[in-house]
């Protein structure tokens, strides 16, 4: 099969495009020919942190496709039907978070390839009114949005909600999210055409991430879902009201920042933090998105054979909403 399999040089010098062999699904797995696959900055960190001497691996945490197989002992999963993969393995409950959470594509053979094998509790039908794109640009960034608005964020209607940084995959199904939920929702960006195009999906107010917040938000934030980190810490917890949360879920412009702790107790502010989700968060977030007919916004999708590409742009960061690989055609 073909597939994207990095090794060698750390980073994307490592990346080639190559025919390698099909996996076998375990007795507990289920084989899935992938039709779409999306890219994620997690797929850059597993390239850089590898070392020169470690085996070929295929990359990828999202995807979407066909039942191909099934395992001796699966039950409840069959050849034939369309499903979209919970990228985090093992992580049942929401209630026991792991120490760190595994996730497919690292160390395990991910998406990028025109099979994967996977735990047959990590696959959940697909949604039938979103197309192969979407998706596969929904697991690893609707459930990391899904845990942060609700599982973790506690948001409820009527509240307002502030995404620094739109544009990415996160922040636009959390947009998608929260508006569904009832909210009104804030973004910010450095870029004009990205706060156009989330006003254009439903953002009450957008603003520039260079500007005073306090001044240009119409009212204080009850809630703010943050992964930008250092760079806008400071400035959500400022446009926060009085007994406000901040949950993070990122730190792209790095992970170390100063609090004073008078402003934390005084205004007794909630932080959280939140990685991925349980399988309970993937099943509750599909349900949601179903029954709302979300959609997550695709930036561009291109051939399995263009990957290292395509994840050279993801690295350069213009890109609003996701970069998907059309893996097969059926």
């Amino acid at each position: 099969m073909k597939a994207v399999v990095h090794v060698g040089r750390p980073g994307l010098a490592g990346l080639t495009v190559q025919d390698i062999d099909t996996p076998t699904p375990g007795d507990t797995e289920v084989l899935v020919r992938v039709r779409s696959a999306a890219l994620n900055h997690r797929d850059l960190f597993v390239f850089e942190a590898r070392q020169p001497d470690a085996g070929p691996f295929v990359p990828g945490s999202d995807g979407a496709g066909v039942v191909a197989a099934v395992g001796s002992a699966v039950d409840g999963v069959a050849p034939g039907d369309e499903v979209i993969i919970d990228p985090t393995l093992g992580w049942r409950s929401r209630a026991e978070v792991p120490e760190v959470p595994e996730i497919l594509g690292g160390p395990t053979n991910g998406t990028f390839a025109e099979f994967v094998t996977v735990p047959a509790e990590n696959v959940v039908a697909k949604p039938s009114h979103l197309d192969w794109a979407e998706a596969a640009a929904l697991p690893l960034s609707g459930v990391t949005a899904y845990r942060a608005l609700f599982t973790r964020g506690g948001l409820r209607a009527g509240e307002h909600v502030l995404l620094p940084g739109i544009g990415s995959g996160v922040a636009t199904i959390a947009l998608a999210m929260a508006k569904a939920a009832g909210a009104r929702v804030s973004v910010t960006s450095r870029g004009q055409d990205k706060l156009d195009r989330a006003l254009g999906l439903g953002a009450d107010h957008a603003v520039s991430s260079s500007g005073d917040w306090r001044e240009l938000l119409p009212e204080p934030v009850d809630l703010v879902v943050d992964s930008v980190g250092s760079a806008t810490f400071d400035a959500c917890l400022r446009v926060l009201r009085p007994g406000g949360r901040l949950v993070s879920l990122g730190a792209t412009t790095g992970p170390d920042v100063t609090l004073s702790l008078r402003e934390l107790f005084f205004r007794q502010i909630s932080l959280l933090g939140t990685s991925m989700g349980s399988a309970e968060d993937f099943h509750d977030m599909v349900a949601f998105v179903a029954e709302h007919r979300l959609r997550p916004v695709v930036h561009r999708a291109v051939p399995l054979a263009e990957g290292p590409a395509a994840l050279a742009a993801l690295a350069g960061g213009e890109q609003f909403g996701k970069l998907v690989l059309t893996v097969s055609a059926a």
